[in-house]
Protein backbone atom coordinates (compact mmCIF):
# COMPACT_ATOMS: atom_id res chain seq x y z
CA UNK A 1 0.00 0.00 0.00
CA UNK A 2 1.02 3.65 -0.53
CA UNK A 3 0.64 6.15 1.29
CA UNK A 4 0.79 9.94 1.30
CA UNK A 5 1.70 11.95 4.34
CA UNK A 6 1.01 15.68 3.75
CA UNK A 7 2.45 18.08 6.73
CA UNK A 8 4.46 17.52 10.26
CA UNK A 9 4.79 17.58 14.00
CA UNK A 10 4.41 14.17 15.83
CA UNK A 11 1.68 13.13 14.55
CA UNK A 12 3.62 12.58 11.20
CA UNK A 13 6.39 11.09 12.74
CA UNK A 14 4.04 8.39 14.38
CA UNK A 15 1.75 7.70 11.83
CA UNK A 16 4.91 7.20 9.33
CA UNK A 17 6.30 4.81 12.23
CA UNK A 18 3.15 3.10 12.58
CA UNK A 19 3.08 2.21 8.76
CA UNK A 20 6.18 1.52 8.23
CA UNK A 21 6.50 -1.15 10.57
CA UNK A 22 3.55 -2.72 8.75
CA UNK A 23 4.95 -2.50 5.35
CA UNK A 24 3.15 -0.04 3.58
CA UNK A 25 5.56 2.48 1.46
CA UNK A 26 4.80 5.92 3.09
CA UNK A 27 5.78 9.35 1.06
CA UNK A 28 5.98 12.27 3.07
CA UNK A 29 5.27 15.94 1.85
CA UNK A 30 6.91 18.97 3.75
CA UNK A 31 6.96 22.62 2.79
CA UNK A 32 9.69 23.34 5.25
CA UNK A 33 13.32 22.47 4.19
CA UNK A 34 14.73 21.83 8.01
CA UNK A 35 12.04 19.63 8.52
CA UNK A 36 12.52 17.55 5.68
CA UNK A 37 16.15 17.02 6.54
CA UNK A 38 14.80 15.81 9.91
CA UNK A 39 12.31 13.37 8.35
CA UNK A 40 14.77 12.10 6.28
CA UNK A 41 16.78 11.26 9.19
CA UNK A 42 14.36 9.55 11.52
CA UNK A 43 12.55 7.84 8.75
CA UNK A 44 14.81 6.15 6.16
CA UNK A 45 12.57 4.04 4.62
CA UNK A 46 9.97 7.06 3.79
CA UNK A 47 11.08 8.81 0.68
CA UNK A 48 10.54 12.73 1.88
CA UNK A 49 8.81 15.48 -0.55
CA UNK A 50 9.76 19.27 0.12
CA UNK A 51 7.06 21.64 -1.43
CA UNK A 52 3.39 22.51 -1.24
CA UNK A 53 0.97 19.34 -1.03
CA UNK A 54 -1.81 22.06 -2.23
CA UNK A 55 0.18 22.09 -5.95
CA UNK A 56 -0.55 19.13 -8.15
CA UNK A 57 2.54 19.19 -9.48
CA UNK A 58 4.35 18.48 -5.89
CA UNK A 59 1.59 15.58 -5.19
CA UNK A 60 2.68 14.39 -8.73
CA UNK A 61 6.02 14.03 -7.33
CA UNK A 62 5.21 12.26 -4.23
CA UNK A 63 3.54 9.38 -6.73
CA UNK A 64 0.04 10.57 -5.72
CA UNK A 65 -0.75 8.78 -9.48
CA UNK A 66 -0.35 5.49 -7.63
CA UNK A 67 -0.84 6.18 -4.16
CA UNK A 68 -3.53 4.59 -2.12
CA UNK A 69 -4.48 6.78 0.77
CA UNK A 70 -3.34 10.90 1.55
CA UNK A 71 -3.47 12.39 4.64
CA UNK A 72 -3.88 15.76 5.04
CA UNK A 73 -2.19 17.05 8.59
CA UNK A 74 -1.53 20.59 7.66
CA UNK A 75 -2.46 23.53 10.33
CA UNK A 76 -4.15 24.84 7.56
CA UNK A 77 -7.86 23.76 7.02
CA UNK A 78 -8.06 25.04 3.25
CA UNK A 79 -5.05 23.46 2.45
CA UNK A 80 -6.12 20.56 4.17
CA UNK A 81 -9.36 21.04 1.67
CA UNK A 82 -7.54 21.54 -1.22
CA UNK A 83 -4.92 18.41 -1.35
CA UNK A 84 -7.92 15.93 -0.08
CA UNK A 85 -9.52 17.35 -3.78
CA UNK A 86 -6.96 17.10 -5.94
CA UNK A 87 -6.08 13.82 -4.67
CA UNK A 88 -9.91 12.44 -5.50
CA UNK A 89 -10.32 14.60 -8.20
CA UNK A 90 -7.17 14.89 -9.78
CA UNK A 91 -5.25 11.31 -9.15
CA UNK A 92 -8.44 9.60 -7.94
CA UNK A 93 -7.16 8.34 -5.07
CA UNK A 94 -10.43 6.35 -3.32
CA UNK A 95 -8.97 7.41 0.38
CA UNK A 96 -8.52 10.85 2.05
CA UNK A 97 -7.88 11.77 5.37
CA UNK A 98 -7.99 15.40 6.92
CA UNK A 99 -7.49 16.56 10.13
CA UNK A 100 -9.94 19.99 10.99
CA UNK A 101 -8.70 22.63 13.24
CA UNK A 102 -11.57 24.20 13.41
CA UNK A 103 -14.67 22.50 13.72
CA UNK A 104 -17.36 24.42 12.12
CA UNK A 105 -15.44 23.19 8.92
CA UNK A 106 -16.38 19.84 9.46
CA UNK A 107 -19.83 20.12 7.57
CA UNK A 108 -17.92 21.96 4.87
CA UNK A 109 -15.43 19.17 4.21
CA UNK A 110 -17.89 16.87 4.64
CA UNK A 111 -20.37 18.54 1.72
CA UNK A 112 -17.29 18.69 -0.23
CA UNK A 113 -16.97 14.74 -0.30
CA UNK A 114 -13.79 14.69 1.93
CA UNK A 115 -13.54 10.67 2.53
CA UNK A 116 -12.90 10.61 6.55
CA UNK A 117 -12.84 14.04 8.53
CA UNK A 118 -11.52 14.17 11.90
CA UNK A 119 -11.56 17.44 14.07
CA UNK A 120 -8.86 17.33 17.17
CA UNK A 121 -10.25 20.48 18.38
CA UNK A 122 -13.77 18.68 18.85
CA UNK A 123 -12.60 16.02 20.71
CA UNK A 124 -9.80 17.65 23.03
CA UNK A 125 -12.88 20.28 23.69
CA UNK A 126 -14.92 17.20 24.80
CA UNK A 127 -12.44 16.08 27.55
CA UNK A 128 -12.63 19.61 29.06
CA UNK A 129 -15.71 19.86 28.84
CA UNK A 130 -16.48 16.31 30.94
CA UNK A 131 -13.89 17.45 33.03
CA UNK A 132 -11.66 14.45 32.02
CA UNK A 133 -7.71 14.97 33.25
CA UNK A 134 -5.84 14.69 29.82
CA UNK A 135 -3.08 13.28 31.20
CA UNK A 136 -4.45 10.34 32.03
CA UNK A 137 -4.73 9.66 28.67
CA UNK A 138 -2.04 8.52 26.69
CA UNK A 139 -3.43 7.64 23.71
CA UNK A 140 -6.48 9.04 22.07
CA UNK A 141 -8.08 7.80 18.51
CA UNK A 142 -11.24 8.78 16.95
CA UNK A 143 -13.03 6.36 14.89
CA UNK A 144 -16.12 7.44 12.59
CA UNK A 145 -15.45 11.12 13.21
CA UNK A 146 -15.61 11.01 16.82
CA UNK A 147 -18.78 9.00 17.22
CA UNK A 148 -16.48 6.47 18.74
CA UNK A 149 -13.13 6.39 20.47
CA UNK A 150 -10.17 3.88 21.03
CA UNK A 151 -8.09 5.81 24.15
CA UNK A 152 -5.25 4.26 26.34
CA UNK A 153 -4.49 4.49 30.40
CA UNK A 154 -1.92 3.53 32.39
CA UNK A 155 -2.89 2.46 35.52
CA UNK A 156 -1.44 4.05 38.40
CA UNK A 157 -1.15 2.76 42.03
CA UNK A 158 -3.73 5.23 43.02
CA UNK A 159 -6.22 4.20 40.94
CA UNK A 160 -9.39 2.74 42.33
CA UNK A 161 -9.66 0.30 39.53
CA UNK A 162 -6.54 -1.49 40.94
CA UNK A 163 -6.35 -4.95 41.92
CA UNK A 164 -10.22 -5.30 40.90
CA UNK A 165 -11.55 -8.07 38.64
CA UNK A 166 -12.40 -6.51 35.40
CA UNK A 167 -16.11 -7.48 36.38
CA UNK A 168 -16.07 -5.46 39.26
CA UNK A 169 -14.34 -1.98 37.77
CA UNK A 170 -17.81 -0.36 36.79
CA UNK A 171 -17.08 0.22 33.61
CA UNK A 172 -20.23 1.97 31.51
CA UNK A 173 -22.21 -0.25 29.32
CA UNK A 174 -20.97 1.93 26.35
CA UNK A 175 -17.49 0.95 27.02
CA UNK A 176 -15.47 -1.95 26.80
CA UNK A 177 -11.57 -2.92 27.57
CA UNK A 178 -10.28 -4.64 24.46
CA UNK A 179 -6.68 -5.45 24.86
CA UNK A 180 -4.29 -4.94 27.72
CA UNK A 181 -0.67 -3.83 27.23
CA UNK A 182 1.16 -5.57 30.58
CA UNK A 183 5.35 -6.18 30.41
CA UNK A 184 5.39 -5.26 27.04
CA UNK A 185 2.66 -8.16 26.09
CA UNK A 186 -1.06 -7.95 24.67
CA UNK A 187 -3.35 -9.66 27.05
CA UNK A 188 -7.00 -10.28 25.74
CA UNK A 189 -8.89 -9.88 29.08
CA UNK A 190 -12.30 -11.71 30.61
CA UNK A 191 -14.05 -10.50 33.49
CA UNK A 192 -11.98 -12.66 35.99
CA UNK A 193 -8.53 -10.54 34.57
CA UNK A 194 -7.15 -8.27 37.81
CA UNK A 195 -6.16 -4.88 36.80
CA UNK A 196 -2.27 -4.52 37.88
CA UNK A 197 -0.28 -1.52 38.33
CA UNK A 198 1.42 -0.05 34.98
CA UNK A 199 -1.05 -2.07 33.11
CA UNK A 200 -2.49 -0.03 30.03
CA UNK A 201 -5.78 -0.58 29.18
CA UNK A 202 -7.24 -0.21 25.65
CA UNK A 203 -10.21 1.30 25.78
CA UNK A 204 -13.24 1.21 23.28
CA UNK A 205 -16.23 3.55 24.23
CA UNK A 206 -18.59 6.24 23.09
CA UNK A 207 -17.25 10.04 23.43
CA UNK A 208 -20.55 10.95 25.88
CA UNK A 209 -19.12 7.82 28.42
CA UNK A 210 -15.70 9.07 28.37
CA UNK A 211 -15.74 10.86 31.54
CA UNK A 212 -17.24 8.03 33.51
CA UNK A 213 -15.00 5.19 31.95
CA UNK A 214 -12.12 7.65 33.87
CA UNK A 215 -14.10 8.06 36.77
CA UNK A 216 -14.39 4.58 37.16
CA UNK A 217 -10.48 3.54 36.68
CA UNK A 218 -9.54 6.65 39.16
CA UNK A 219 -12.67 6.81 41.44
CA UNK A 220 -14.14 10.15 42.52
CA UNK A 221 -12.05 12.82 43.60
CA UNK A 222 -13.75 15.14 45.45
Amino acid sequence: MNIIIVGGGKEVHFLTRSFISKGYNVTIINNKKEHCEKLARMHEKASIVYGDGTKPYVLEDAGAAYSNIVIALTPKDPDNLVICQLSEKIFKIRKTFAVVNDPKNIDVFNRLGVGTVISTSDIISSLIEQKISVDEITNLIPIEEGKVAIMEVEINKDHDILGKQLVNSNLPKEAIVGCIIRNGNAVIPRGDTVILNKDKLIILSLPKVQSDVLTAIRGRID
